[in-house]
């Protein structure tokens, strides 16, 4: 699969009709990957607009859980030692309303999330997505060492280039 993982262990799926803890972080997978906001309380989420509803970048804005998951399941990302509270990660996440500053490898609505609740502007989408091309490379030049280690495969290989 070449998709970074959206959905990781301790993510928890949220039942239907479910309301997420204040200030958790949401997140719903999307086709090839995975749409991060911050819940604020009265079935509203705070996140990055862009990719997230459209190919546009968009703003930071408050929109209904609705309208954030788009009929997708939702899960509560958990966060074992988060830098801020609650209230202070919903303050962060009001405090960036408005902002529209999207880039897809460099603040995305993960990066959001991430500085809300860390004081980290970090995605690991994004990380996860660079390092699948060195991680690719790796496998292959482990596969042809391994084939070219193996002696009878080595003479076979010799003899098709005479």
């Amino acid at each position: 699969m070449l998709c970074p993982r959206m959905v990781i262990r301790n993510d928890r799926l949220l039942a239907y009709n479910e309301e997420p803890p204040l200030g958790s972080h949401l997140v719903s997978p999307r086709l090839c990957f995975a749409h991060h906001g911050i819940y604020v309380g009265g079935g509203r989420v705070i996140h990055y607009g862009g990719l997230g509803h459209r190919l546009l970048r968009g703003p930071v804005e408050e929109i209904s859980v609705a309208r954030f998951t788009r009929g997708r399941r939702a899960w509560v990302r958990t966060h074992e030692w988060p830098r801020f509270g609650c209230a202070d990660v919903i303050r962060r996440a009001q405090s960036r309303v408005g902002e529209n500053c999207y880039r897809v490898l460099s603040n995305n609505c993960e990066h959001f999330c991430e500085w809300c609740l860390q004081g980290e502007h970090r995605s690991y989408q994004v990380e996860s997505f660079h390092a699948m091309p060195k991680a690719a490379a790796r496998s292959i030049r482990l596969g042809l060492a391994r084939l070219l280690a193996v002696p009878s495969l080595r003479i076979r290989m010799d003899a098709d280039r005479s």
